[in-house]
């Protein structure tokens, strides 16, 4: 065995290595709240309202508040996080300053702490905008958040896509706006899926912006309007105010499976329009 082959296998063991580390170290968190929080969770936890600020009942009109806000934020942020990637990339001069500041933009706020964030949206949306505490304040606060997620990796997918199958579509007769919406586009979904299921993690798992826009109110959310609790919110509140680490744990557990459920919900509808695109 040459210097060559036993540097080669040195290296694929070190891989391995890192591998199964990463793989360690997030079964070990898993397992450690699970152990924790599972004797918390039954039927009552999981269906009831939370009463005396957390102490009893369950944490329905958090997950709901979880739900709530997750799904308007993203209503509010792909279309826009998508369409401005399908500007940049089929439209715009890829050498102008417009296109420029937009991506150096972006890519300044993907690495802005959310508890900026936060304060914007309590400054602006709360205050200034008068919609206090609320569902809309949190929802747009987590948009503006998410939205440079979902363009980077919107952008990403569609450079991914041939150019060949471009040229094709024009070459036979279809317009620009048919060749994005009926051959980039479709190719480029599970690129697009990838990104919405990386936001969807960020919001759910949010905590310092959401306790300054959403509030941390108890109640059920019904309207735009209302304030709502979040799980991430409601688990720090449990844990940072000594109100109940068992209960604290069995939130974690299940925020934990929730983002589980959507990841393979995102997975699933990915292989389904990737297939039905091929």
């Amino acid at each position: 065995m040459g210097l060559a082959d036993v540097k080669e296998k040195a290296l694929t063991g070190l891989f391995w290595l890192s591998a199964l580390m990463i793989v360690g170290v997030l079964v070990l968190i898993i397992g450690y709240i699970i152990v924790n929080g599972i004797s918390a969770i039954d039927l009552k936890f999981i269906l009831e309202p939370p009463s005396r600020a957390g102490k009893e009942g369950g944490i329905s009109t958090t997950i709901v508040g979880t739900l709530y806000l997750t799904v308007v934020s993203l209503l509010l942020s792909v279309p826009v996080g998508v369409a401005s990637a399908v500007y940049l990339e089929e439209y715009a001069n890829p050498n102008s300053r417009f296109a420029y500041l937009v991506n150096l933009t972006a890519e300044t706020m993907a690495g802005i702490p959310s508890i900026i964030f936060g304060l914007f949206g309590f400054v602006f949306f709360v205050i200034f905008l008068n919609m206090g505490w609320s569902v809309i304040s949190g929802s747009l606060t987590l948009a503006i958040m998410i939205l440079p997620t979902i363009m980077r990796t919107s952008q990403e997918a569609i450079k991914a896509v041939a150019p060949e199958l471009r040229e094709n579509s024009l070459a036979l007769g279809a317009s620009k706006w048919q060749t994005v919406q009926r051959i980039v586009l479709p190719s480029a979904v599970p690129g697009i899926t990838t990104g919405i299921i990386l936001s969807i993690g960020r919001a759910i798992g949010e905590t310092a912006a959401l306790i300054l826009t959403a509030g941390s109110s108890l109640g059920m959310p019904i309207n735009l309007s209302d304030p709502a609790r979040s799980m991430a919110v409601h688990l720090y509140v449990l844990a940072m105010e000594g109100i109940s680490m068992e209960r604290a744990f069995g939130t974690a557990c299940l925020l934990i499976v929730l983002i589980v459920i959507l990841n393979f919900l995102a997975n699933w509808s990915m292989r389904r329009l990737s297939r039905a695109a091929g």
